[in-house]
Formats: C-alpha cells, structure tokens, sequence
C-alpha cells in the first residue's frame, strides 16, 4: 500500500511538473475567436507582432476611444502592432447591438479599420477562452487582468504573453502604450 502510495505521490508530481513547465504555457496563438463577420481567426497568424485587445462598447462612456484606437491602429500598424477588437455587452448592457449593427456604428462613426471580432462575453463563467487566459495568472503565467469595464486593454508581446492589463481609464494614445509600442 505504502509502495501505491508513493509511486501515486510521483505520478502527481510529474504531472504537475509536466503541466508548468516552461513553454508549455499558452500564448495568444493557441487561440481562435470569430471575426465580425463570423469567418474565423487564429490568433497565430499574428506572430511576431505586439497585439492590444480591447473589449468594446457602442454606447459608454469611453466609446470616443475608438477615434483613439483607430489613430493609434494608423500610426503604429507598420511597426508590427495590431488591435484586436471585442464587442461585449458585460458592463452596464451598452453593447446591444448585433455583429452587423456594430460592424456599421465602429465603420460610419470612427471609421474603424482594425480588426473588429464578433461580440462575446469578457467577464463571467461564459467569458470567452481568450478572456478567460487573459484574466488569470494561472493560465497565461504573467498577469491578472480582470475585466472590470468596457474598454479595458491588453498589451500582449511579440511573442504572444501578456506584458500589461490596463483599465478602461488609460487612453490609447497614452504615453505608457505609445512608449511599449515603439519599446525594441
């Protein structure tokens, strides 16, 4: 029984060994979502460039922050940096609309041209994967980075690991995100 006991006690250790060791924890391209459009995305094909995730909204607040992100996007685009967009109706019910009346509202008021993805949830039990690995150290082994608002950013690396969560607060065009892009 002791014998049982032991190899039982090993097993479990190298499994948890297994689990964390290095470069067995997922990056950003280990996952896919949907666009806007509903053709999917893998967030591999990103590879190699700096990544912001944000999670969006048509009627808060800050949702003059897409005319932000969308000069950010035309600035900074040619230096391998991207913007990832998620529609989410979590934060105060102000993202009703559907993937098509959203599409239309980011096009027609902000001329949004980075990549829009279609609406999920952020926060909850039913949060999509990608926020789910965003929100927890345990899974992305960097950060925790609950979602607490709408317009809440996620600066991830060229080598597809979170480096900041920053809140709804913080600008696009703050120092601290145009400092990181242009960070070598």
């Amino acid at each position: 029984m002791k014998k049982i006991l032991f190899l039982t006690l090993i097993a479990s250790a190298a499994l948890l060994f297994l689990q964390f060791k290095p470069g067995t924890m997922k990056t950003l391209y280990d996952f896919q979502a949907k666009t806007i459009d509903g053709k999917p995305f893998s967030f591999s094909s990103l590879k190699g460039k700096k990544v912001m995730i944000v999670n969006t909204a048509s009627e808060c607040g800050y949702t003059p922050q897409y005319a932000e992100l969308e000069e950010l996007y035309k600035k900074y685009q040619g230096k391998n940096f991207v913007i990832i967009g998620f529609p989410a109706n979590n934060f105060g019910g102000q993202e009703p609309g559907s993937n098509a009346e959203i599409k239309d509202f980011c096009k027609k008021n902000y001329g949004v041209s980075f990549q829009m993805m279609e609406k999920i949830s952020v926060d909850g039990k039913d949060a999509h994967p990608l926020y789910q690995w965003l929100g927890q150290k345990s899974a992305n082994g960097v950060l925790d980075g609950k979602v607490k608002w709408n317009f809440h950013k996620f600066l991830i690396d060229a080598n597809g690991k979170p480096v900041k969560s920053l809140p709804s607060g913080t600008k696009p065009l703050s120092k601290e995100i145009v400092d990181w892009i242009n960070e070598k």
